[in-house]
């Protein structure tokens, strides 16, 4: 799993997502958009899952979005690239994603679903072990 996390250090959701990851020793790819923009490919790799498209990723709460006074639904492709890649405080942070999987902000459920398939059962094992011998009845 290529997992990536998209970032901005000031933000408390995404240090929420860092700690959790870490954690939860999940390896991942960070890219922290306050030193490296994010690229029109990565943004594209991101529209690809989401289910709403821009409307999932962009911040309507954004300082950044009010000040420039933009209708991104007005916007081409290329001209919301370069909104974002210049003003990366648009997108709702983090983004953390695999190849199929895409998430948006910090949920403290949602997140779960990147834990590995071992870990996943191997906690089922551990929450249904003291209910074994009345299965096995």
């Amino acid at each position: 799993m290529n997992l990536k996390l998209f970032f901005v250090t000031s933000n408390l959701s995404c240090r929420k997502a860092i700690k959790w990851l870490d954690e939860n020793n999940i390896s991942y790819e960070e890219k922290n958009l306050t030193t490296t923009p994010i690229t029109a490919e990565e943004i594209q790799e991101i529209l690809a899952l989401t289910n709403d498209g821009t409307d999932e990723i962009i911040s309507s709460k954004s300082n950044i979005l009010n000040k420039l006074k933009l209708d991104m639904d007005s916007l081409s492709l290329p001209q919301l690239y370069e909104v974002i890649i210049k003003n990366p405080g648009v997108l709702q942070l983090p983004i953390i994603h695999d190849e199929r999987r895409l998430q948006v902000g910090y949920n403290d459920e949602d997140i779960r679903q990147f834990l590995p398939r071992w870990f996943k059962l191997s906690q089922l094992k551990k929450i249904l072990a003291p209910f074994e011998p009345e299965i096995r009845s």
